[in-house]
């Protein structure tokens, strides 16, 4: 596995302890190593010292002094600038040594951990040295994550860019809200469980929520921020990832194309929002300074790299429709945003009110609709809210949860949510 960025937070942050667990719990071959390149000029033993450090802050379990010395010894790492032609015929002088050293049969997975200028430049190089070209059985493949394109346009001279040098087979444009276990369990809740898709549509469902609220600021990505803003950062990926497994119908199998194909019909089913529709049916905001757990927090135009005049937004709500049968008129209303009071991600299934001319003695409070929750992050489960007789003489309704976490039923298995998309 080549990661160009090597030394960058994804790395740090998810890469390194993902693949850590990955080795953990036996899913590495034996014949894996790995190739870090960055622009930082440090030695192979600087870098093996430095992702050391970094584990200790960023490992999601205990790290295993046995395990963590096998995965050491298979890093390697090569500085360069990844405009600069010279670097590729070193990488792979490089890689030609650690494919044999290590038994790794010329099989290349390239990582872009890198600002997405360098997503095309870097392939481009790649396959002038020979190293997109699959023989003899071997396989090259390449992950680029999000932002792919600042919009339309640009989304598709990249896309172009890459098919020009590589096969589509041989790129994974990836999301790694994707490997989160409870992402995938949408599936699994909708189409495994005969009591719940049968209602799952318009008669049945009143509208549903979409969040993804934090309480981070932006950090130190106010360059990269301030151009993208929450509508870009956040709803063509997660969002939409999200909204497509939520309202997608079931597809012929869980083949990637075939799941695929299902979300993209969904997606050419949302309608587009006029210029009119935008100004009722759209909110931005942008968080100013406060005070979280008792430290004073900057406001948004107060951010490094941020300028003081700014009008990208930090937070977006919207409202959907989906034009198809399943979900005529049924609103998807979506929201997310830093700086938030509370981190959470989750999708609200809310259903039509049952007619309540019977529970004349219910506060209106209480005559609650039934909602069904699927929860993402940090809590991973499903609430389902449903209405219960009060005890005592009258006829009265309170609205009651039951509650599904998977932590108590199956366990946790520590997770940075990359381990299953770098494993397939």
């Amino acid at each position: 596995m080549v990661i160009f960025g090597a030394v960058g937070d994804l790395t740090r942050r998810k890469l390194i302890p993902a693949l850590y667990n990955l080795a953990k719990n036996q899913l590495l071959s034996r014949e894996f190593a790995i190739v870090g390149i960055g622009r930082r000029s440090i030695s192979t033993e600087d870098f093996r010292n430095k992702v050391s450090e970094d584990i200790k802050q960023f490992a999601t379990d205990q790290v295993e002094p046995d395990i963590w010395e096998w995965f050491l010894r298979r890093m390697y790492y090569l500085s360069g600038d990844f405009g600069d032609k010279k670097l590729y015929p070193q990488l792979k002088e490089l890689l030609d040594k650690v494919d044999k050293d290590h038994s790794t049969h010329g099989n290349h997975l390239y990582y872009m951990a890198t600002s997405p200028d360098y997503f095309a430049p870097v392939v481009e190089q790649l396959a002038s040295v020979g190293l997109m070209q699959e023989n003899n059985g071997q396989w090259r493949r390449v992950i680029v994550e999000k932002p792919f394109g600042h919009d339309l346009e640009t989304a598709k001279a990249l896309n172009k860019q890459l098919l020009n040098v590589a096969g589509e087979q041989q790129i994974y444009r990836i999301d790694h809200y994707l490997g989160k276990e409870t992402v995938q369990n949408i599936l699994a809740f909708r189409f495994a469980n005969g009591i719940f898709e049968p209602i799952w549509n318009r008669r049945y469902i009143d509208h549903i929520q979409i969040s993804v609220a934090e309480t981070v600021g932006v950090e130190q990505r106010g360059g990269y921020y301030d151009q993208a803003g929450a509508l870009r950062d956040m709803v063509p990926n997660h969002i939409m990832q999200l909204i497509s497994l939520t309202s997608m119908e079931p597809p012929i199998s869980f083949r990637a194309d075939a799941v695929r194909d299902e979300q993209a019909k969904i997606l050419h089913a949302i309608q587009p929002l006029s210029s009119e529709e935008v100004l009722t049916k759209t909110v931005r905001g942008q968080y100013g300074p406060g005070v979280i757990n008792g430290e004073r927090v900057p406001g948004y135009r107060e951010e490094s790299d941020v300028p003081p005049e700014s009008r990208t937004e930090t937070f977006v709500a919207m409202k959907l429709l989906i034009d198809n049968w399943r979900w005529a008129d049924v609103p998807f209303y979506l929201r997310t945003g830093k700086r938030l009071p509370g981190r959470s991600t989750h999708v609200v299934i809310q259903f039509r009110r049952a007619p309540f001319v019977l529970f004349r003695d219910t506060p209106v409070e209480n005559l609650m609709p039934n909602q069904l929750v699927l929860h993402i992050q940090p809590e991973e489960g499903i609430s389902l809210r449903f209405a219960a007789k009060v005890p005592g003489p009258a006829m009265r309704l309170g609205a009651v949860d039951m509650n599904f976490e998977y932590e108590d039923y199956f366990g946790t298995q520590p997770s940075t949510g990359y381990e299953r998309l770098l494993h397939d």
